[in-house]
């Protein structure tokens, strides 16, 4: 793909799937502005699952990426040239096409969604000194290996483990009802494994309401969940726990309607209960699940910001984590860049390691990163399906509603 000259203003496009797009490879991307005219630009480049089956969310990511060129000029920050990549859902893949990102200029890299394509990622990244700034992954061995190059704002398995039980005793505290016994359903890729691991050993601390009669296990690319849902029911448990993905969300989802099944609560830890195309595929089988996941503080001004800009390039699309972390991942690219006034990537790591927005999108204080590379100031969110939309339970100080309790029986829906 050639580069377009319109003006000294012009936008210019970097793609690194342009190349692989018409053999089929790289699927919904989305042309993206960014180049200033004046001067060098920080060439970033960008690792989504675009195609595979988390293609869907990997997609939703690059909104994140699409919207984020006028929030950062107003910001007053520098334009970012982007070089997109697919990972098609596979950690070989992710590997390869950050080092090839890499041998074609790519001074910063952003991504990857996925805790284990992430992973490939950041030891190619560490390896060539190139700064990764991670949008989404919590697996907490990303960021305990000793990387000098690798920074993550995003909260680990067990950051987000901590505000899942905290923001569900918050639920439970408004609405004076709590279930007595959950069962857990959990997808068995890096993500679902870590968080089934350190549910085992942060739960006893928390001294939750409920006991876990049984923890279920299934693959992420299962077809058909009938099976696990018929296990979960048969437990007899209150409420039901899932660490799932979109498709499986709306597997699962089918199958708790299928089966007649109507637990107290559905309470999700991790992504596929909030996302656009579960709320648009189910309608208002969607309602209902409260999801215990990193999110966005909406009466932060920015929030309000980038939500506008959301609703501004894709009408209907209701603003989620993908959208957030992935923008505020090229936030923290561009203060660096600003700060370091230079493409370095050594400078580049260094700007980041000192990096202190406090005008930002998500729960917290602002985006700093610890020695090890990771925000741990970040804080998780109770967020409930509501009419199409997503609203936020807990915590108190970041919440626009109050919950809707118990969930409602699928059968009585209308």
């Amino acid at each position: 793909m050639k580069k377009k000259s319109q003006s000294k203003t012009a936008v210019t496009r970097r793609t690194f799937s342009a190349g692989l797009g018409a053999a089929g490879i790289v699927a919904g991307t989305t042309p993206f502005n960014i180049v200033r005219a004046q001067g060098a630009t920080l060439k970033v480049g960008v690792l989504l699952p675009r195609s595979g089956y988390q293609a869907s969310i990997g997609q939703d990511c690059q909104r994140g990426v699409d919207i984020s060129a006028g929030i950062l000029k107003d910001l007053g920050l520098p334009s970012l040239q982007i070089m997109n990549a697919d990972t098609e859902t596979n950690v070989d893949v992710a590997r390869s096409r950050t080092e090839k990102l890499i041998g074609e200029g790519a001074q910063l890299l952003v991504g990857a969604f996925d805790s284990g394509q992430t992973s490939a990622i950041a030891q190619v990244a560490e390896q060539k000194g190139i700064p990764l700034v991670i949008n989404i992954a919590a697996a907490p061995p990303i960021t305990e290996q000793g990387y000098k190059f690798v920074f993550r704002n995003f909260p680990t398995g067990a950051m987000i483990l901590r505000d899942a039980f905290l923001n569900q005793k918050e639920v439970f505290q408004i609405t004076g009802s709590a279930p007595k016994t959950a069962v857990m359903l959990h997808v068995n890729d890096t993500y679902g494994t870590s968080i089934q691991k350190g549910m085992g050993a942060m739960f006893p601390k928390f001294e939750m309401p409920y006991q876990i009669l049984q923890e279920i296990a299934y693959d992420p690319t299962a077809r058909d969940l009938s099976v696990e849902i018929a296990k979960a029911k048969a437990t007899g448990a209150e409420a039901l726990i899932a660490v799932s993905r979109l498709n499986d969300a709306i597997l699962l989802t089918r199958e708790l309607v299928k089966q007649r099944w109507n637990p107290m609560a559905v309470l999700a830890i991790g992504p596929g209960w909030y996302e656009d195309q579960y709320l648009k595929t189910l309608g208002k089988l969607s309602d209902g699940p409260i999801s215990l996941v990193p999110w966005y503080d909406p009466n932060k001004k920015l929030s309000q910001a980038l939500e506008a800009a959301l609703a501004k390039a894709h009408p209907g699309v209701s603003m989620s984590t993908n959208h957030v972390y992935t923008f505020e991942a090229l936030l923290v690219a561009a203060d660096a860049y600003k700060r370091a006034g230079s493409a370095d990537p050594k400078a580049l790591a260094d700007a980041i390691r000192t990096t202190n927005i406090t005008n930002n999108v998500s729960p917290g204080p602002g985006i700093l990163f610890d020695a090890k590379g990771q925000n741990d100031k970040l804080k998780g969110s109770a967020i409930q399906n509501r009419g199409g939309k997503l609203v936020t339970l807990a915590p108190k100080e970041a919440a626009n509603a109050k919950p809707e309790w118990p969930l409602k029986p699928y059968d009585k829906r209308g």
